[in-house]
């Protein structure tokens, strides 16, 4: 039994610090930027020595499409809860309510995925812009699945809007370093929602 829970002890280890990178690869190129982040800054947030960040990640882009990944988790997350509701309408909502309560960040450093899209665009096409197109396309194929539930017209088109307006709303308060856009932005779309038909 003790050699079985000795076995698995440094894989527990080794799983723990590559999930800390990952997170923390997610939150500071979120915070500092694709092109500002060094792998040392990383290795820093995760508290693991820089030497062991190439164990897990060969080059800071490996930890970029580890940082999407966690955004594509966090996503999958998020969106798992909001299916536990009955109305597809609650559950715009209530997506709508998650991302106002992340306002102060988006106020900060603007949406998470939006920034990365943004940044990751300016490369060459082919690669990581594509990845986190991905991430964002996810979000809009289950905006318009709510939407097409709730039976209105042209889902897809209202999807677009959707994601669109939290994107713009995102872009806004951190350029304004406003977070009461977001809460008033929000606001506005939860009031459209409720007054589909």
């Amino acid at each position: 039994m003790t050699d079985s829970v000795n076995s698995r002890g440094p894989r527990a280890k080794d799983a723990g610090k590559r999930q800390r990178l990952m997170a923390a690869a997610a939150r500071i190129l979120h915070e500092q930027g694709v092109e500002r982040t060094t792998i040392a800054d990383i290795a820093r947030a995760a508290d693991v020595p820089v030497g062991n960040v190439y164990y897990y990640f060969k080059t800071k882009d490996e930890l970029v499409e580890a940082a999407l990944s966690q955004h594509t988790e966090y996503l999958k997350e998020l969106t798992g809860r909001l299916d536990g509701l009955p109305d597809p309408r609650e559950r715009l909502k209530g997506l709508v309510t998650a991302w106002v309560g992340a306002r102060d960040v988006a106020a900060r450093y603007g949406c998470p995925t939006g920034t990365l899209a943004v940044e990751l665009d300016k490369r060459a096409e082919g690669g990581l812009d594509l990845s986190v197109g991905q991430v964002i396309r996810q979000l809009l194929e289950w905006v318009e699945q709510q939407y097409r539930q709730l039976g209105v017209a042209e889902p897809d088109g209202r999807a677009l809007a959707l994601v669109g307006a939290y994107q713009g709303m995102s872009l806004l308060s951190n350029a304004l370093r406003d977070p009461e856009i977001m809460t008033r932005e929000g606001a506005r779309l939860l009031r459209e929602l409720d007054s589909l038909a």
